[in-house]
This record gives structure tokens, C-alpha cells and sequence, in this order.
């Protein structure tokens, strides 16, 4: 069973290699300044941990992030276009074109809130997309994605997220250390190995209006065992995406 232990093993694999493990954290579907992104950035802030913060465009006010928070683009408004018995997505199902030029008109209204804090990454609700749309993102100005698992392709360039310790389809608790940490351990000993690609780093998603007190815990342990090993750090988003 995979715990702690198994992490920092991990990790001092990578160490004895003389390599260093790259993470990075994305938090889905934040829409303004509530009391649970209070808490997020109380975890993330003091060891500066950046953060990939998706947001839905038609729900999006106005916030005063810290420079550690950069703006992605969560979707067109977060609606299921998927037709009845169908896993939800939103990103398909409907007219690419229209598709389009919603995310189009999406992205023109996160560069005007957030300005520079703002990148040009889409964020897929539910981590799900048509792969005609993805092939022609750069149409509206959004030249990177980020779903979930490893990626396969870098064309257009993907940077996903590799453990979500929420159990969606059990409650919506805490999915447990063994399952979490378990794909996290995976997916970085498959970089180590050449089983995955090494330059893809490891990522972390959580959803701040969604977490139990178990899963609040857990981000917070896994902020301060990442920070303190000298051999992982922290990829803000920008660094990720830059590739």
C-alpha cells in the first residue's frame, strides 16, 4: 500500500540520481474570493507554492490573487453538453465552431480581469475534449491544455494533473493516502524510469469548494513534504507551460 513512505523513497530516488522532481498544483472550478480559496492560498502561501488557479469564465468576478497564483481558463461556463447516460463534458457535443467562439469570448473576459496573471491554457470541465476542438484551440488563443494523466501528446502542448484526492465516485470524501499518493508515486517513478514522460511534471489537482476536512489535511501534508525534500520543487504554471 502506498503511503508517505513510499513518496519520500520516491523522491530520494530521484535524489540518488541526481535529478530533481518537478510538481505543480492546479485547483478547479473558482469562480471569486470565497473562505475555502482562503484557506488554499493559506496553504499554498507560506512556502510560496505556485498555483494554477482554473476559473470559469461566465462565473468569474473580480479577485486580488497573490503573484503566486496564475489564471487558467476553466471551460466556457462549466455546462454538460453530453447527451443523456454519457460521461459530462462540456467541451463536445455541440458545433466545434460555436465551441470556439465561446472559449474565444471566455478567454477575452479572464485577460480583462486578471490581465497578466492570466494564461492562455484551457482547463477542460471534467477534464474532458473533443479532439477536434483541442487541434484547433490556437484558433481562439489558447495554445496549451491540462486534463488528467499522463500525457501522450504535446501537440497542442499538455501539462495534466496526476493525483485528485477526491473520491468522485464514492461520496465525494477523501479517495485515501494509498489511492492518492499511489498515482503521484506512479507517475514519478514512470519519469525516473522512462515509463512516462520525464518532462512532464507531476501534477497535483485538488477543487477548493469541494473538500472534506480529510482532504484539506492531506493537500496541507502534501504541500510540506514536497517543499521540504531537496529534490522536488515546485513549477509555477507559467514554467510548466512554457515548454
Amino acid at each position: 500500500m502506498t503511503g508517505w513512505a513510499e513518496l519520500q523513497a520516491e523522491l530520494d530516488a530521484w535524489a540518488k540520481a541526481g535529478r530533481t522532481a518537478t510538481f505543480w498544483w492546479r485547483d478547479d472550478d473558482a469562480v471569486g474570493l470565497t473562505a475555502e480559496l482562503d484557506r488554499l492560498l493559506g496553504i499554498v502561501g507560506p512556502s510560496n507554492i505556485p498555483l494554477g488557479l482554473a476559473v470559469i469564465p461566465e462565473r468569474a468576478g473580480a479577485m486580488a490573487l497573490p503573484d503566486n497564483v496564475a489564471i487558467l481558463q476553466h471551460g466556457i461556463g462549466h455546462h454538460n453538453n453530453a447527451p443523456a447516460g454519457a460521461k459530462r463534458r462540456e467541451l463536445g457535443d455541440q458545433p466545434v465552431d460555436a465551441l470556439l467562439a465561446g472559449l474565444n469570448h471566455g478567454r477575452t473576459q479572464l485577460a480583462a480581469l486578471f490581465g497578466a496573471q492570466f494564461l492562455p491554457v484551457l482547463v477542460p470541465p471534467w477534464n474532458r475534449i473533443d479532439a477536434a476542438l483541442a487541434a484547433r484551440l490556437p484558433e481562439c488563443g489558447l495554445h496549451a491544455l491540462s486534463t488528467y494523466g499522463p500525457r501522450k501528446a504535446t501537440v497542442p502542448l499538455q501539462v495534466n494533473c496526476h493525483g485528485d484526492p477526491i473520491d468522485w465516485r464514492g461520496g465525494h470524501g477523501f479517495a485515501g493516502e494509498a489511492i492518492v499518493l499511489g498515482a503521484i508515486v506512479a507517475h514519478l517513478a514512470g519519469r525516473r524510469t522512462g515509463a512516462a514522460d520525464a518532462a512532464e511534471p507531476t501534477g497535483l489537482l485538488t477543487h477548493h469548494l469541494q473538500h472534506d476536512e480529510k482532504v484539506w489535511a492531506f493537500a496541507a501534508r502534501f504541500a510540506e513534504v514536497v517543499s521540504a525534500h531537496p529534490a522536488a520543487r515546485w513549477q509555477s504554471p507559467a514554467e510548466a507551460f512554457a515548454a
